[in-house]
């Protein structure tokens, strides 16, 4: 046994060394987008995240960042922080599996002696299953990044090991000091991401077969039962209950009592503490093992919880990014319960059919005074048609583009309720196939690319012939179901060999991938794949792949001989995943989330307001700023959060190198449930009015003028919109002045703004109002910015007053002389030119996936703009060079061409750049032929296939004639011949489908 146990460490660490070996040369050097940017940035200066926040895991980044050499290399460092936990990770997933296949073959007694067969057989099986696990898709994608979810993996990894280890101890004494372990393993991982609490009733499941020698099926079920009542505990009792209870002392102590604040905690955290400590005391006199454990149990879990009040203490310091501001008990409970989030329907809800019927208020929402909290708000309950309302609500959201998936996933059409079967049937064919399967697919099958929506790539479709595109695409994976195949002869092995620990493993599959489908409950049309949240489910997945060569060798009669070859042959499956898989999870070449970010900060003026809309155009900014201090008198202001009054508030005060925002509207005109939350243009039933003046209509809110109030159905007095339509006048001496207009605009100043709701908008957000009073307030002292995301998001059109001078436009009181907008040709040569970074982006071998690529194409498109008014401008000179700096710092054959490069071939062949514009234009067109031969190709959507009909002739038209009157005749003819064939059977295809 000494043996054994001999190889089984040295063969786990072997798999660490290989796992952290991979992910550390495939690691990213910077931060990558989405929350990663956040993570790093939050976790350098120990600030407050998103809801509910990763403390843990922001304390181990910070210690993570003091190993960097420089501000540059922080985000590498933090990032090494998922590398080693996701090392870890397969470590204890090789351990485990050893641990299942000792007891699956009876090898787990204290006395028992593996043969060196059985000992390679386990050992070979392990190891390719751990392997496996390494080189899956969705969980190699998160172990080269700074995300929670790496961390989380392990502490999954880690308590299952433990849970099996606890089984093998005879020793009672012994096995409960493991489960307060396990206790404060899970504790700890509260402060990372919930995910581990589901492993749960895998414990309950193996604490029944250990302590009940024969099991019935009621017992299964009990144990299951109080393992997901033991969730429950700790989820909604532990980490909401007790600080909302905490909370709730606080608020009688002070309110009602006049105490301090704080009182409140204070008296609460010393009841709990002196319950515990007489708890423990009294059952450790009486003898009482299990009240004992259980109580220190519950002490280790709080123990392990703590971490959160590293959140509380650091949104007191107030620092630069301090989310929901949760620095006082009230507001900290929201930021656990993330309400700023809504809530889903689960067991029983509306349709989306649904119409709201009754709104009533709520418990009340209460507010940090000055020497009380004080009722600012009243949460609001909404009433839904109960005719429109089933159980297990699964189509429940209203917004459009949810109802359009529904329909078409259903094939509903109008506003008719839908069926329970159909609510039943989107479950399983959407939310379980589209949402679950297909995400496991990708680890253990193949997929098809990287762009969103992909599908599986099955091993016949592997071979099949597709577009370059698809085909280049480094996204496709094509692992011919060899890993699935391996892992479902596993689970029929162990199905048969050990009913008990298949039940054990089943279970850890299930609960970690459609019981989180079920509960989450998750509305489609998500930003991105969510593929990172069932990492759980592959994992123990993994375990059967490392069973099914086990199953391979006991085929041969475990001998040595067939566990070796049975390992080498299996080894091919592991291999293939890391061959196919490398290019595309291999980011160590890859910085453009970061110089994008530094390009957006650099097309900015001095001392300017830059709004920004979404996490990627955002959280890269906060990195670049608080991280390597770059541009931080720029004050960013995200757009999602400027709904909230706790975000204003923070704008108002300085942060860095930025002063306040300046705001008339005081704190009483935006706090949340105020009058100004929303603000619906009312109809006074007369004729529409004309232009108001927004300097007047800031003032009417400012002194909360009943001109513009309305009733609401609460009973409340909320402000209105008198018109669609507002003006601003111009002091034009003061611009002037200030020198803000641009040369090349100068005598296209406008003394009068006039502005409106986007079209079908007949209302305006609190974010909408905000931004008002700043353009108002503002008088042009400090420059302010867009990006496109931003722009859009704002229900006031303000495109026709915005310059653009890089990858950001200005306002200014400039009218824009076509819809294209206005240039700043100076400033945005020289930030383009000469401030801009696009490190790598000439790299072939760097993968850029559909994300990167959109910052990509912006940039192209910034490129093309500024060449048009280089070349409007009769500057062809200037106009050539930008655009080959374009071509060059940007090359197809590094990041594919894409719509905005059909532009780029136009002013190519303007600017007489023919031979180039030729070679351009050929890949473009190779390009548009080849995704519209592959959309056309399927008649699964003849939807998406009439719109990209539509979409491609409008540019191929144009790119066509774009050859035609370059003298181009014969390309502009193949082209047009190739275009046609494939329209023709397309539409050959639509008509057959009628």
């Amino acid at each position: 046994m000494q043996q054994y146990q001999r190889f089984n460490i040295l063969t786990g660490w072997l798999a660490f060394a290989a796992s952290l070996l991979v992910y550390t040369l495939t690691v990213e050097p910077t931060a990558s987008l989405w929350d990663c940017s956040e993570f790093i940035a939050v976790s350098y200066k120990l600030e407050v995240p998103h809801p509910p926040g990763a403390p843990l895991f922001l304390l181990l980044g910070r210690f993570f960042s003091m190993f960097a050499t420089s501000t540059e290399t922080v985000a590498l460092a933090v990032n090494m922080l998922s590398v080693l936990a996701s090392a870890f990770t397969i470590l204890f997933l090789f351990w485990s599996i050893t641990m299942v296949a000792r007891k699956m073959f009876g090898l787990n007694k204290p006395n028992s002696q593996p043969t060196i067969g059985q000992t390679v057989m386990i050992m070979g099986g392990a190891f390719i299953g751990a392997m496996a696990y390494t080189f899956s898709d969705s969980f190699w994608f998160s172990a080269v990044e700074a995300e929670v979810y790496a961390l989380s993996s392990f502490f999954t990894a880690i308590v299952f090991w433990a849970i099996l280890k606890w089984e093998l101890i005879d020793d009672p004494s012994k096995g409960n000091r493991w489960l307060i372990l396990i206790a404060y393993l899970m504790g700890l991982s509260i402060g990372v991401h919930l995910l581990n609490l589901v492993t749960i009733p895998a414990l309950a499941l193996i604490y029944y077969f250990k302590k009940y020698k024969q099991t019935t099926p009621v017992g299964i079920l009990v144990s299951l039962l109080i393992g997901g009542i033991a969730i429950v505990l700790i989820q909604n009792g532990v980490i909401i209950y007790l600080p909302v209870l905490s909370g709730q002392f606080e608020i009688l102590f002070v309110n009602s009592f006049g105490l301090p604040f704080g009182s409140g905690i204070v008296f609460f955290v010393a009841l709990l503490l002196g319950a515990l400590v007489w708890g423990i005391r009294f059952s450790t006199k009486k003898k009482m093992a299990a009240l004992n454990t259980i109580l220190l149990a519950f002490t280790f879990i709080l123990i392990g919880y703590t971490s959160y009040a590293t959140v509380v203490i650091r949104s007191n310091a107030n620092p630069p990014i301090d989310e929901n501001n949760p620095e006082n008990v009230i507001s900290f409970v929201s930021y656990l319960k993330r309400e700023q989030y809504g809530q889903r329907p689960l067991l029983h809800g509306q349709y989306y059919t649904a119409q709201l019927v009754d709104q009533k208020r709520g418990k009340a929402v209460y507010v940090k005074g000055e020497d009380k909290y004080i009722p600012e708000d009243f949460k609001i309950v909404n009433k839904w048609d109960p005719a429109h309302s089933t159980i297990l609500p699964r189509m429940w959201s209203s917004r459009g583009d949810h109802k359009e998936t529904y329909r078409l996933w259903t094939g509903n059409q109008g506003n008719d309720k839908p069926s329970f079967v159909d609510n039943i049937g989107y479950m399983l064919r959407y939310q379980m196939g589209f949402m679950y399967w297909r995400y496991f697919l990708w680890n253990y099958v193949g997929r098809e690319s990287d762009i969103q929506n992909a599908g599986v790539l099955g091993p016949f479709e592997a071979f099949e012939e597709v577009p370059a595109p698809l085909k280049n695409n480094k996204g496709r994976n094509a692992f011919f179901a060899l890993p699935l195949l391996l892992g479902l002869l596993g689970l029929v092995f162990q199905l048969f060999k050990d009913i008990k620990g298949f039940g054990i493993v089943a279970l850890l599959f299930f609960l970690t991938g459609l019981a989180l489908i079920l509960y989450l409950n998750s509305p489609p049309n998500e930003p991105r794949e969510r593929d990172y949240i069932y990492v759980g489910s592959t994992y123990a997945f993994a375990m059967w792949i490392g069973l099914g060569v086990m199953a391979i060798a006991t085929f041969f009669k475990q001998k040595l001989v067939p566990g070796v070859v049975a390992t080498a042959i299996c080894l091919v499956v592991p291999g293939i995943m890391a061959a196919e898989g490398w290019d595309d999870h291999d980011r160590s070449n890859r910085y453009f989330s970061v110089d994008a970010a530094r390009n957006y900060l650099a097309s900015c003026a001095p001392n300017a307001i830059l709004f920004t809309g979404g996490d990627n155009d955002t959280f890269p900014l906060w990195y670049v700023q608080e991280v390597e201090g770059f541009r931080t008198d720029v004050r960013v202001i995200v757009q999602s959060f400027f709904n909230t009054d706790w975000y204003i508030d923070q704008l108002r005060e300085k942060r860095n190198l930025s002063e306040g925002v300046p705001f008339s509207l005081e704190r009483k005109h935006y706090r949340q449930g105020g009058a100004n939350d929303y603000l619906r243009y009312f109809d006074r039933g007369g004729e529409e009015m004309g232009a108001l003046s927004l300097t007047q209509y800031i003032e009417l809110v400012r002194k909360e003028s009943k001109v513009i109030r309305a009733s609401t159905q609460l009973g409340n007095e909320t402000n209105v919109l008198p018109s669609k339509a507002f003006y601003l006048d111009v002091d034009l001496d003061r611009v002037n002045q200030l020198g803000i207009v641009p040369e090349n605009l100068k005598g296209q100043e406008v003394p009068r703004m006039v502005f409106g709701l986007r079209d079908r908008k007949d209302a305006i957000d609190k974010k909408d109002l905000m931004t008002l009073d700043l353009i108002v307030n503002n008088n042009w002292e400090r420059p302010i910015y867009f990006n496109n995301t931003s722009l859009m998001g704002l229900n006031i059109d303000l495109s026709g007053y915005v310059v653009q001078e890089g990858i950001t436009q200005r306002l200014l009181p400039v009218r824009a002389a076509s819809p294209q907008g206005s240039v700043n040709i100076e400033t945005m040569y020289e930030n383009m030119m000469t401030k801009f970074a696009f490190r790598e982006l000439d790299n072939p071998n760097v993968h850029y996936n559909e994300d990167y690529r959109g910052f990509v194409a912006s940039h192209r498109r910034a490129f093309n703009v500024l060449a048009e008014a280089l070349f409007q401008a009769n500057d062809r000179e200037r106009a050539t060079e930008v655009l080959l700096t374009s071509l060059e710092k940007i090359p197809g054959e590094a990041v594919p061409f894409e719509y905005a490069s059909i532009e780029t071939v136009a002013l190519l062949m303007e600017l007489d750049q023919k031979d180039k514009g030729l070679e351009v234009g050929s890949q473009v067109a190779d390009m548009l032929l080849a995704n519209l031969e592959f959309v056309t190709s399927s008649t699964q959507n003849y939807r998406t296939m009439s719109i990209e009909l539509q979409r491609v002739q409008y540019f191929m038209s144009f790119l066509i004639s774009t050859f035609s009157r370059a003298g181009f005749e014969e390309k502009a003819t193949e082209i047009k011949d190739r275009y046609e064939q494939i329209t023709n059977e397309a539409q050959g295809r639509l008509r057959a489908s009628r």
